[in-house]
């Protein structure tokens, strides 16, 4: 597909035969047996598996989130020969900032869903009209409805570069980026660009810093930094599966991935419930988000059958040893934003991240909340983006 500058707007019709074969594949499932232990220790709970499935079947409405992502404003365009998928909801305020968010995995645009108004109408949401934000929100490649890369080489790098270049077709040279999980390091990519090629970014926020402590900083830590260090061990032993497997075989998973629909909703709805929340809300997805939360964010993998190609985008980054701009030997410049969720297990210290960012604008240690941040903690997360580029407009 040849690239050319043009920006298309997108209206998502899913075919009703998509819909009916899914319903079909959720009344064949072959179910394993229960668990045998009383906790999550094994995976996700047959019962919970189960009750979220009989509701996927019988009670989720589908064209509610599919008229909800048609009512912001879909566009595609076209960069290195691929489709990109993004939102775009322009506020109202005359003197609004764009304001470029990246989601992770395994989320998606909908991630953001609770933010937006807020984000873009300050005013209706306990804010004032300097607070407001233009929104850009794409689809990370092989991602949602953004195409799927038929090569190597996308790599988080390279999608930082795509994302400078979205911005740049939709007229924004003045503008910001947030994002937490794979989404931060495209966000620490387009600072690392900004400071060789000029691109326009004015600052970032981020949910979760990737950077690895130094061993001197392991060694000397304090006793709030060996938590994190301890945390952060508990989650590559216990909970990381997910990750190695999409990092060395991402292939492997995709065939199950793409053939059961409830393979699928297991394998994310083991991150909800692994992840989410503070500590003391681990393991209870429901008790933090809806099922229609839930099931919305699994269709925009199932519809356009993107488990594989997500996946693939584990392995590109383990290939390059899951590079992160900010080190201690070279920091990022650029104006720094960093909201350190209690839940998450990748937790990083004002101590350590100030190495890192040479001008961290903003720190804050938030009150609740964990690795879906702005899906968990809209208000609180929206209140730090704020601050963060409040001073820098």
């Amino acid at each position: 597909m040849a690239d050319t500058t043009t920006v298309t707007p997108f209206t998502l019709d899913v075919p009703q035969s998509d819909l009916d074969d899914l319903g079909r594949r959720l009344r064949s499932t072959r179910w394993p047996e229960r668990e045998t232990v009383e906790d999550t220790s094994q995976g996700p709970r047959l019962a919970k598996v189960q009750a979220l499935v009989e509701h996927w079947a019988t009670a989720y409405d589908w064209r509610r989130a599919e008229a909800l992502l048609n009512g912001w404003g879909q566009s595609t365009t076209t960069i290195d020969g691929l489709t990109i998928h993004f939102l775009h909801i322009r506020s109202a305020v005359p003197s609004a900032r764009p304001l470029l968010l990246t989601h992770g995995w395994p989320g998606s645009v909908l991630e953001f869903r609770h933010a937006i108004g807020p984000l873009t109408d300050p005013e209706a949401h306990g804010g004032s009209a300097e607070d407001a934000f233009h929104l850009v929100v794409p689809s990370l490649p092989g991602f949602g409805f953004s195409g799927k890369p038929t090569t190597t080489g996308w790599t988080l790098a390279r999608t930082a570069r795509a994302w400078s270049a979205v911005m740049d077709r939709l007229g924004y040279t003045d503008w910001f980026a947030q994002g937490g999980d794979l989404g931060a390091t495209v966000t620490a990519e387009l600072a690392a660009l900004q400071a060789t090629e000029d691109i326009g970014l004015a600052g970032i926020h981020l949910n979760m810093a990737l950077f690895q402590p130094t061993d001197d900083e392991a060694r000397n830590a304090s006793p709030a930094e060996q938590a994190m260090l301890r945390e952060g061990g508990h989650y590559w032993q216990e909970l990381s599966a997910y990750s190695q497997q999409m990092s060395t075989r991402p292939q492997t998973i995709g065939y199950a991935l793409s053939d059961s629909p409830v393979g699928l909703a297991s394998w994310i709805y083991a991150m909800f419930q692994d992840v989410g929340g503070s500590h003391d809300e681990h393991g209870d997805v429901e008790a933090l988000f809806t099922l229609d939360e839930v099931l919305d964010d699994v269709m925009l993998y199932w519809l356009p059958n993107t488990a594989a190609s997500a996946a693939r985008a584990y392995w590109e980054a383990n290939r390059t040893g899951w590079a992160n701009p900010g080190t201690v030997e070279h920091p990022l410049t650029i104006p720094v934003g960093l909201s350190v969720m209690p839940g998450e297990y990748v937790r990083r210290s004002r101590r350590w991240a100030e190495r890192r960012y040479s001008d961290l604008v903003f720190f804050n240690e938030v009150a609740r909340g964990g690795h879906f941040a702005l899906l968990e903690q809209p208000e609180l997360l929206v209140a730090d983006i704020r601050a963060t580029f409040r001073g820098l407009r």
